[in-house]
């Protein structure tokens, strides 16, 4: 029985010496351990991004957004507005077509211009900081007009396009779109707040309609090349899910077309592939793109960007939400607390209840004034306007 105790007591201790010895190991490895960041990190390569296109329609304007590029550690997931270039049209041949900022949007918009469609049109941009950047002169096409755009709600509301050019000739698109939709608050009322005081809403102030516009984010391309024929036939532009908030009044769409060559369709293949997180020129590109845009006063330094030269067509449809089968209808996140103050004495439009989180809803005949959680009855705040667009019934 010694022995055996003697053996018990032997292992204990060379367990707690294998515990020791592993716990010193990791404390080593811990302090020999140095956080490594890769230049593609560290390194401040903020490249220039030009995205636009050189529009040849009648009395058009052109408007380009130039963008530098973020670093896979910078804070922001946005690009960063390049402000206070010079931007212009360059005609191949002669001319030249200035681009007028537009103040802290990195924007650059030219006057109504009717160009000769028959030229080649170039890109001449100087940076801020003095870069140079010019694109290659591309020759301009025509984009053949819209056929139709459409939708189909099996379940989820699904918005396509299609077109054809007769001649034969355009076989590559980019598609963008907008979409406004109208959501109007929970609970109905005529009043208003400000300054202390309760007032009656009228057309300009009042907070029960508003309307949300927004822009695609998607890389949309398509292509009639593998086809026999130039037609492009049900191309989904996008899907709103069953229940969506979009859609429960009226919803706009608004879809742009452009025609590309073959070269700017497969640089924005590229980009899709390697944007698809968030479907723009803005983000970490983690491949070398090639475009048609350089940078002249340095070779070394790219440029992300592919100009073309072309018209642009619109077509814009309404969709009511009265007009699908089986669509949901989901309650919002929030709902709706009421409660109950005396009105002001001897004037009932004085208001200073604290909670900012409640506003007047409705008077009680002799009796108290009814409130309501504010987000309930100010569209505002969950964004966009209350001012109704023209195309909005």
């Amino acid at each position: 029985m010694k022995h055996r105790n003697y053996h018990i007591l032997l292992i204990r201790r060379l367990r707690h010496s294998w515990a020791a010895l592993a716990l010193v190991s990791a404390i080593l490895l811990a302090a020999c351990r140095q956080a490594y960041a890769p230049p593609a990190i560290t390194n401040p390569n903020h490249y220039l991004v030009v995205d636009g296109f050189i529009n040849i329609g009648a009395n058009t304007v052109t408007t380009f957004k130039l963008t530098r590029t973020r670093n896979l550690g910078d804070s922001t997931v946005q690009g960063i507005p390049e402000l206070g270039a010079r931007v212009a049209i360059v005609g191949a041949g002669g001319g030249s077509w200035p681009l007028s900022e537009i103040i802290g949007t990195g924007r650059y918009a030219s006057d109504p211009l009717t160009l000769d469609p028959t030229r080649k049109y170039s890109i001449a941009i100087v940076a801020f900081n003095g870069e140079v950047y010019n694109s290659d002169p591309v020759p301009c096409l025509v984009t053949p007009p819209i056929d139709s755009i459409f939708w189909r709600q099996p379940f989820d509301l699904n918005i396509y396009a299609g077109t054809h050019d007769p001649t034969g000739n355009t076989r590559y698109y980019r598609y963008t779109y907008n979409e406004t939709w109208e959501h109007d608050a929970q609970l109905m009322t005529v009043w208003g707040v400000a300054n202390g005081r309760i007032y009656a809403q009228d057309s300009t102030n009042q907070t029960q309609q508003c309307w949300t516009t927004d822009t695609s984010a998607s890389i949309l391309l398509a292509s009639s090349a593998a086809e026999s024929s130039a037609v492009i036939d049900s191309f989904p532009l996008l899907t709103v899910p069953n229940g969506d908030a979009r859609v429960t009044k009226v919803y706009s769409i608004l879809v742009h077309q452009y025609a590309l060559t073959l070269d700017a369709y497969n640089y924005w293949q590229i980009i899709a592939k390697t944007s698809q997180d968030v479907g723009t020129l803005f983000d970490v590109q983690p491949t070398q793109l090639t475009g048609n845009i350089r940078c002249t006063s340095d070779p070394s330094l790219p440029a992300i960007g592919f100009i073309t030269a072309t018209t642009e067509q619109q077509q814009r449809i309404l969709i009511r939400e009265s007009s699908f089968t089986n669509w949901q209808h989901n309650q919002p996140a929030y709902g709706c607390d009421t409660t109950s103050i005396a009105p002001g004495y001897p004037d009932p439009f004085v208001y200073n209840y604290p909670d900012t989180n409640y506003a007047p809803w409705y008077f009680i005949s002799g009796g108290p004034l009814v409130l309501a959680s504010s987000v309930c009855l100010n569209c505002l705040l969950l964004g966009g306007t209350n001012v109704r667009p023209p195309f909005m019934p």
